[in-house]
């Protein structure tokens, strides 16, 4: 099952309580205060973990909670720091504070880690309050409480290439030929039903990522089909590959269809409309003659890409072409329509 949203609440554990003492010792007159101080109570972090792939684990779990710290003990004994609670998310999980309404942190590298709830401080104990004028306060500290905070985590998959068209246009047969991921395929739309990744390799050690995003449909942007649930995971890639079918079994205008799936992209984020794009011919098995090719291309009035995935025809063009465009897109900031980030110093309540 693929989980690419979730809300939880996070608590971080309280600080221990001070403890109010007195050293009784025998030949140890006026022993005086001894009460030992509150452990501090456990904080919750996120820590990007690219082991991890999406959200499943906090499908069925609403809320996670750090160790409470421990209380404070005579002999002048502090009580026991609780454990901090570390969560690891996928990489590219972009953290929502709902309360505050603000993104905390995009954890779109490796090994990220933040704090989103500070353990509470642990109470002083009574040999803190000790001084010249009151030599044996009888008064200890509660611990504070731990911060708590209401998180909305939502996960954009990290991918060089996006591949993106209708339903059925081939872009999980291509995915299947161009890398080892196994997506499913069969001759009807919507059977892609989630983001698929994988990785494509090249010789000389060379490799990217491409990710199949679910068929896109007129109205995607406003919620229609599946195309609304998936197309953040676009904002990430670099590129974007746009699958056409110039044969396609419902006899469609093909140039209508590319039409189509472009203002869905722009219609959703003016930064998609703005990405590299490498338009895709598919299925040229079934236009053996090529006039279909020569028509859309004319058409469209710019260099098209023409594959088959079933015979294999310009599977190795386009996989070296993807990788010379991946190069020039290296140096590039990749473009987000993330709201701006704002992570405070102090993110306890």
């Amino acid at each position: 099952m693929f989980i690419d949203q979730v809300e939880i609440l996070v608590k971080a554990g309280g600080g221990g309580n001070g403890c109010t003492s007195f050293r009784r010792e025998k030949h140890v007159p006026r022993g005086g205060p001894n009460g030992g101080d509150g452990g501090k109570g456990g904080s919750v972090f996120l820590y990007s973990d690219s082991a991890v792939a999406t959200l499943l684990d906090f499908a069925n779990r609403a809320q996670w909670n750090a160790c409470r710290g421990g209380d404070g003990m005579g002999k002048n004994m502090s009580g026991k720091n609780g454990d901090d609670l570390i969560i690891h998310v996928p990489l590219g999980t972009v953290v929502y504070d709902l309360d505050r309404k603000l993104v905390i942190k995009d954890m779109d590298l490796p090994a990220q880690t933040i704090c989103v709830a500070h353990g509470g401080r642990g109470g002083k104990g009574n040999k803190r309050f000790a001084t010249a004028v009151n030599q044996t306060p009888y008064i200890a500290e509660d611990g504070k409480p731990g911060g708590h905070r209401h998180l909305k985590l939502e996960l954009k998959l990290i991918a060089d290439i996006g591949l993106v068209g209708l339903p059925n246009a081939g872009k999980s047969t291509l995915l299947s030929r161009i890398s080892a991921a196994r997506p499913k395929i069969a001759p009807y739309p919507f059977t892609t039903l989630q983001p698929n990744l994988g990785i494509v390799e090249l010789t000389d050690y060379r490799r990217f990522v491409a990710a199949d995003i679910p068929g896109l449909i007129e109205g995607s942007h406003k919620g229609e089909g599946l195309g609304h649930d998936f197309l953040r995971h676009i904002e990430r890639t670099r590129i974007i590959v746009h699958l056409v079918d110039v044969a396609a079994a419902d006899g469609s205008d093909a140039i209508q269809n590319y039409h189509t799936i472009r203002q869905e992209l722009a219609k959703y984020s003016p930064v998609l409309a703005e990405k590299t794009e490498i338009v895709v011919v598919s299925k040229m098995d079934l236009d053996a003659d090529g006039k279909k090719l020569d028509e859309f291309q004319k058409n469209l009035g710019r260099e098209v890409t023409a594959i088959s995935s079933v015979t294999g025809r310009g599977l190795k063009e386009l996989t070296e072409l993807l990788w010379r465009e991946i190069q020039k897109t290296q140096t590039q900031p990749k473009k987000t329509d993330s709201p701006p980030m704002t992570n405070p110093p102090h993110l306890s309540d």
